[in-house]
Protein backbone atom coordinates (compact mmCIF):
# COMPACT_ATOMS: atom_id res chain seq x y z
CA UNK A 1 0.00 0.00 0.00
CA UNK A 2 0.84 3.35 -0.83
CA UNK A 3 1.14 7.25 -0.28
CA UNK A 4 2.62 9.01 -3.06
CA UNK A 5 2.37 12.53 -4.71
CA UNK A 6 5.40 14.83 -5.82
CA UNK A 7 6.66 17.18 -3.06
CA UNK A 8 6.65 20.52 -5.11
CA UNK A 9 6.33 23.71 -3.07
CA UNK A 10 4.45 21.49 -0.54
CA UNK A 11 6.20 23.61 2.56
CA UNK A 12 4.13 26.73 4.74
CA UNK A 13 5.54 28.58 7.36
CA UNK A 14 3.42 27.16 9.12
CA UNK A 15 0.93 24.33 9.28
CA UNK A 16 -1.88 24.11 12.29
CA UNK A 17 -3.28 20.52 10.86
CA UNK A 18 -3.34 17.22 12.80
CA UNK A 19 -0.12 15.13 12.88
CA UNK A 20 -0.51 11.64 11.76
CA UNK A 21 0.19 9.17 13.93
CA UNK A 22 0.03 8.90 18.41
CA UNK A 23 -2.90 10.54 19.36
CA UNK A 24 -1.24 11.68 22.60
CA UNK A 25 1.71 13.06 20.26
CA UNK A 26 -0.81 15.05 18.50
CA UNK A 27 -2.66 16.57 20.87
CA UNK A 28 1.17 18.09 22.32
CA UNK A 29 2.30 19.15 19.28
CA UNK A 30 -0.94 20.70 18.13
CA UNK A 31 -1.11 22.73 21.09
CA UNK A 32 2.29 23.76 21.21
CA UNK A 33 4.20 26.48 19.01
CA UNK A 34 5.62 24.32 15.59
CA UNK A 35 6.70 27.08 12.86
CA UNK A 36 8.23 24.32 11.13
CA UNK A 37 6.49 21.73 10.96
CA UNK A 38 5.88 19.58 7.89
CA UNK A 39 2.64 20.44 5.77
CA UNK A 40 0.18 17.91 6.11
CA UNK A 41 -1.59 18.90 3.17
CA UNK A 42 -0.04 16.63 0.64
CA UNK A 43 0.99 13.39 3.08
CA UNK A 44 -0.95 13.69 6.24
CA UNK A 45 1.68 10.79 7.74
CA UNK A 46 4.12 13.75 6.80
CA UNK A 47 3.05 15.49 10.83
CA UNK A 48 4.27 11.86 12.41
CA UNK A 49 7.49 12.62 14.70
CA UNK A 50 9.89 10.38 12.84
CA UNK A 51 9.19 12.26 10.00
CA UNK A 52 11.86 15.29 8.77
CA UNK A 53 11.14 18.40 7.14
CA UNK A 54 10.40 17.29 3.38
CA UNK A 55 12.55 18.63 0.52
CA UNK A 56 10.93 21.71 -1.18
CA UNK A 57 12.68 19.92 -4.53
CA UNK A 58 11.65 17.53 -7.13
CA UNK A 59 11.14 14.79 -5.20
CA UNK A 60 8.81 12.41 -4.02
CA UNK A 61 7.89 10.65 -0.55
CA UNK A 62 6.78 6.88 -0.78
CA UNK A 63 5.07 5.43 2.11
CA UNK A 64 4.62 1.81 2.79
CA UNK A 65 2.26 0.78 4.73
CA UNK A 66 0.94 -2.90 5.81
CA UNK A 67 -2.29 -4.59 6.44
CA UNK A 68 -1.82 -5.05 9.94
CA UNK A 69 -2.53 -2.76 12.56
CA UNK A 70 0.34 -3.17 14.73
CA UNK A 71 0.71 0.88 13.44
CA UNK A 72 -2.45 2.97 14.33
CA UNK A 73 -1.89 4.57 10.59
CA UNK A 74 -0.48 1.28 9.26
CA UNK A 75 3.03 3.01 8.25
CA UNK A 76 5.55 0.29 8.10
CA UNK A 77 8.33 3.17 7.20
CA UNK A 78 8.24 5.81 4.34
CA UNK A 79 11.17 6.57 1.69
CA UNK A 80 11.83 11.03 -0.03
CA UNK A 81 13.25 9.96 -3.67
CA UNK A 82 14.77 12.49 -5.13
CA UNK A 83 13.63 12.62 -8.73
CA UNK A 84 16.46 14.36 -10.24
CA UNK A 85 19.00 12.27 -8.71
CA UNK A 86 17.48 8.85 -8.72
CA UNK A 87 18.19 8.51 -5.47
CA UNK A 88 16.87 7.55 -1.73
CA UNK A 89 17.92 11.01 0.53
CA UNK A 90 16.38 9.55 3.78
CA UNK A 91 13.95 6.29 5.11
CA UNK A 92 12.03 7.12 8.71
CA UNK A 93 9.85 4.66 10.86
CA UNK A 94 9.23 3.75 14.21
CA UNK A 95 10.28 1.48 16.72
CA UNK A 96 7.55 0.65 19.59
CA UNK A 97 7.29 -3.02 22.03
CA UNK A 98 4.48 -3.88 18.83
CA UNK A 99 6.40 -3.86 16.01
CA UNK A 100 10.02 -4.93 17.59
CA UNK A 101 9.10 -8.46 17.86
CA UNK A 102 10.63 -11.01 15.77
CA UNK A 103 7.38 -13.46 14.32
CA UNK A 104 8.88 -14.00 10.76
CA UNK A 105 11.83 -14.66 8.89
CA UNK A 106 13.65 -12.72 6.88
CA UNK A 107 12.44 -12.19 3.05
CA UNK A 108 15.03 -14.60 1.11
CA UNK A 109 12.54 -14.22 -2.56
CA UNK A 110 13.30 -13.82 -6.16
CA UNK A 111 14.47 -11.20 -6.95
CA UNK A 112 16.30 -10.84 -3.76
CA UNK A 113 15.43 -6.49 -4.07
CA UNK A 114 12.36 -6.33 -5.70
CA UNK A 115 11.25 -3.29 -7.91
CA UNK A 116 9.13 -0.82 -5.75
CA UNK A 117 5.80 -1.17 -7.06
CA UNK A 118 5.07 2.77 -5.46
CA UNK A 119 7.79 4.13 -8.04
CA UNK A 120 6.70 5.18 -10.84
CA UNK A 121 9.36 3.91 -13.53
CA UNK A 122 10.51 7.36 -15.24
CA UNK A 123 11.89 8.15 -11.71
CA UNK A 124 14.33 4.81 -11.36
CA UNK A 125 17.70 5.27 -12.55
CA UNK A 126 17.20 3.04 -15.68
CA UNK A 127 14.64 0.91 -14.08
CA UNK A 128 16.14 -2.52 -13.95
CA UNK A 129 14.58 -5.43 -16.12
CA UNK A 130 12.35 -7.69 -13.81
CA UNK A 131 14.81 -10.78 -13.47
CA UNK A 132 17.17 -8.44 -12.63
CA UNK A 133 19.47 -9.55 -15.81
CA UNK A 134 19.95 -5.76 -16.91
CA UNK A 135 20.36 -2.39 -15.67
CA UNK A 136 20.90 -3.57 -11.55
CA UNK A 137 23.83 -0.90 -10.63
CA UNK A 138 24.66 -2.29 -7.39
CA UNK A 139 25.53 -6.14 -8.65
CA UNK A 140 28.94 -6.41 -9.74
CA UNK A 141 29.63 -2.77 -8.23
CA UNK A 142 31.89 -4.27 -5.40
CA UNK A 143 28.81 -2.50 -3.20
CA UNK A 144 26.62 -3.88 -1.19
CA UNK A 145 22.74 -3.44 -1.65
CA UNK A 146 22.49 -1.19 2.23
CA UNK A 147 19.35 -1.46 3.78
CA UNK A 148 18.33 1.98 5.29
CA UNK A 149 15.07 0.42 7.11
CA UNK A 150 16.65 -2.78 8.16
CA UNK A 151 15.33 -6.46 8.11
CA UNK A 152 15.99 -6.85 11.21
CA UNK A 153 13.72 -4.14 12.28
CA UNK A 154 10.83 -5.07 10.86
CA UNK A 155 10.44 -8.84 11.10
CA UNK A 156 6.98 -8.54 13.26
CA UNK A 157 5.42 -9.28 9.84
CA UNK A 158 6.23 -11.17 6.18
CA UNK A 159 4.91 -8.02 4.63
CA UNK A 160 6.58 -5.06 6.37
CA UNK A 161 9.85 -7.48 5.70
CA UNK A 162 9.09 -8.22 2.79
CA UNK A 163 9.04 -4.05 2.11
CA UNK A 164 12.33 -3.32 3.28
CA UNK A 165 13.82 -5.32 0.56
CA UNK A 166 12.74 -2.37 -2.06
CA UNK A 167 15.50 -1.52 -4.03
CA UNK A 168 13.60 2.51 -2.64
CA UNK A 169 15.23 1.40 0.57
CA UNK A 170 18.68 0.70 -0.34
CA UNK A 171 22.02 2.75 -0.88
CA UNK A 172 25.42 1.11 -2.13
CA UNK A 173 27.64 0.67 0.89
CA UNK A 174 31.18 -1.06 1.19
CA UNK A 175 30.58 -4.58 2.33
CA UNK A 176 33.01 -3.78 5.03
CA UNK A 177 31.11 -0.82 6.03
CA UNK A 178 27.95 -2.85 5.84
CA UNK A 179 28.88 -6.46 6.18
CA UNK A 180 31.54 -7.05 9.07
CA UNK A 181 35.04 -6.14 10.87
CA UNK A 182 36.85 -8.08 12.95
CA UNK A 183 37.25 -5.29 15.47
CA UNK A 184 33.81 -4.84 16.17
CA UNK A 185 33.44 -8.54 17.03
CA UNK A 186 32.63 -9.70 13.55
CA UNK A 187 30.41 -6.43 12.80
CA UNK A 188 30.68 -3.40 10.29
CA UNK A 189 30.32 -0.06 11.73
CA UNK A 190 26.76 0.28 9.88
CA UNK A 191 25.48 -3.18 11.36
CA UNK A 192 26.81 -2.47 14.97
CA UNK A 193 25.00 1.02 15.30
CA UNK A 194 21.93 -0.70 14.12
CA UNK A 195 22.12 -3.28 16.52
CA UNK A 196 22.81 -0.94 19.21
CA UNK A 197 19.65 0.92 18.01
CA UNK A 198 17.76 -2.25 18.63
CA UNK A 199 18.65 -2.48 21.81
CA UNK A 200 17.00 0.50 22.74
CA UNK A 201 13.89 -0.66 21.32
CA UNK A 202 10.81 0.24 23.73
CA UNK A 203 9.61 -2.52 26.33
CA UNK A 204 6.87 -0.48 27.25
CA UNK A 205 4.04 0.03 25.15
CA UNK A 206 3.49 3.62 26.29
CA UNK A 207 7.29 4.37 24.71
CA UNK A 208 8.37 5.10 21.33
CA UNK A 209 11.33 5.58 19.35
CA UNK A 210 11.59 7.74 16.21
CA UNK A 211 14.77 6.84 13.53
CA UNK A 212 15.66 8.60 10.19
CA UNK A 213 18.78 6.80 8.26
CA UNK A 214 20.34 7.80 5.36
CA UNK A 215 23.49 8.31 2.92
CA UNK A 216 24.74 11.87 1.71
CA UNK A 217 23.63 12.61 -1.72
CA UNK A 218 23.31 16.71 -1.43
CA UNK A 219 26.63 18.54 -0.26
CA UNK A 220 27.42 18.01 3.43
CA UNK A 221 29.14 21.39 5.61
CA UNK A 222 32.04 19.89 7.55
CA UNK A 223 33.96 22.24 9.85
CA UNK A 224 32.07 25.49 7.79
CA UNK A 225 33.19 23.72 4.73
CA UNK A 226 30.73 22.64 1.86
CA UNK A 227 31.77 19.99 -0.28
CA UNK A 228 29.64 17.18 -2.02
CA UNK A 229 28.01 14.21 -0.59
CA UNK A 230 28.87 11.91 -2.99
CA UNK A 231 31.49 9.65 -2.96
CA UNK A 232 31.01 8.35 -6.76
CA UNK A 233 28.76 7.32 -8.77
CA UNK A 234 28.46 3.14 -10.12
CA UNK A 235 28.94 3.44 -14.24
CA UNK A 236 28.60 7.21 -13.62
CA UNK A 237 24.88 6.59 -13.03
CA UNK A 238 24.57 5.13 -8.94
CA UNK A 239 24.79 7.58 -6.21
CA UNK A 240 27.37 6.50 -4.17
CA UNK A 241 27.17 8.29 -0.43
CA UNK A 242 30.05 9.29 1.14
CA UNK A 243 28.62 9.90 4.32
CA UNK A 244 25.92 7.85 6.25
CA UNK A 245 23.62 8.87 8.96
CA UNK A 246 20.88 8.02 11.81
CA UNK A 247 19.02 9.93 13.80
CA UNK A 248 17.17 8.58 16.60
CA UNK A 249 14.79 10.14 18.70
CA UNK A 250 13.02 8.39 22.13
CA UNK A 251 9.99 9.25 23.84
CA UNK A 252 8.64 8.13 27.43
CA UNK A 253 6.90 9.05 30.35
CA UNK A 254 9.91 11.42 31.00
CA UNK A 255 9.71 13.07 27.91
CA UNK A 256 12.01 13.51 24.95
CA UNK A 257 15.83 12.59 24.11
CA UNK A 258 17.80 12.47 21.30
CA UNK A 259 21.18 11.32 19.40
CA UNK A 260 22.34 10.89 15.88
CA UNK A 261 25.26 8.69 14.47
CA UNK A 262 27.43 9.85 11.84
CA UNK A 263 29.75 7.72 9.54
CA UNK A 264 32.51 8.09 6.88
CA UNK A 265 31.29 5.77 3.92
CA UNK A 266 34.67 4.06 3.54
CA UNK A 267 36.37 0.21 2.95
CA UNK A 268 39.12 0.45 5.90
CA UNK A 269 39.21 -1.45 8.58
CA UNK A 270 37.57 -0.22 11.71
CA UNK A 271 40.48 1.13 14.19
CA UNK A 272 40.92 -1.69 17.61
CA UNK A 273 40.50 1.20 19.82
CA UNK A 274 37.21 2.86 18.18
CA UNK A 275 33.93 2.46 19.96
CA UNK A 276 30.16 3.34 18.80
CA UNK A 277 30.06 6.65 21.14
CA UNK A 278 33.12 8.00 18.68
CA UNK A 279 30.63 8.33 15.98
CA UNK A 280 27.83 9.73 18.40
CA UNK A 281 27.27 13.72 17.48
CA UNK A 282 23.87 15.94 18.68
CA UNK A 283 20.59 16.03 16.37
CA UNK A 284 22.13 20.18 15.58
CA UNK A 285 25.12 18.59 14.63
CA UNK A 286 23.77 16.10 12.15
CA UNK A 287 21.55 18.91 10.90
CA UNK A 288 24.37 21.31 9.94
CA UNK A 289 26.24 18.81 8.41
CA UNK A 290 23.44 17.82 6.01
CA UNK A 291 20.82 20.24 5.69
CA UNK A 292 18.03 18.49 6.74
CA UNK A 293 15.96 19.72 9.38
CA UNK A 294 15.13 16.38 12.01
CA UNK A 295 12.51 15.90 14.02
CA UNK A 296 10.56 19.08 12.34
CA UNK A 297 7.29 17.75 14.22
CA UNK A 298 8.49 18.44 17.61
CA UNK A 299 7.44 21.63 19.24
CA UNK A 300 9.78 24.41 18.67
CA UNK A 301 10.98 24.23 22.60
CA UNK A 302 10.56 20.60 22.91
CA UNK A 303 13.12 20.23 19.45
CA UNK A 304 15.41 23.17 20.30
CA UNK A 305 16.28 21.44 23.78
CA UNK A 306 16.30 17.85 22.68
CA UNK A 307 18.36 18.00 19.49
CA UNK A 308 21.07 20.89 21.41
CA UNK A 309 23.14 18.26 22.93
CA UNK A 310 23.47 14.30 23.95
CA UNK A 311 22.83 13.01 27.11
CA UNK A 312 24.81 9.36 26.55
CA UNK A 313 24.55 8.19 30.44
CA UNK A 314 20.73 8.22 29.85
CA UNK A 315 21.17 5.75 26.99
CA UNK A 316 22.46 3.35 29.06
CA UNK A 317 26.24 1.51 27.80
CA UNK A 318 26.60 1.08 24.43
CA UNK A 319 27.31 -2.69 23.72
CA UNK A 320 30.09 -1.94 21.21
Amino acid sequence: MKCFKPVLALMSALCLAACGGDDDDNAQVSAEVNLNRNSTSAYAEAGRLEFPHLASGNSVVLIHKTGDNVDPDKVNYAVEWDIDKKSQRWTCYQMTKSNGVSNVSRYRGNPQYPLDPDLPSAYYLDRPSADYSTRDYFYGSNFDHGHICPSADRLYSSQANYQTFFLTNMQPQYSKFNGSDENYEGLSLWLAMENQVRDWVPKNTTDTMYICKGGTIDDVVLNGTRSSGVLMRIQQKLIVPKYFFAAVLYKNSNGYRALAFWFEHTSKDIPSTARLSDYVISIDELEEKTGIDFFCNLPDDTEKRVEASVALNAWGKMRY
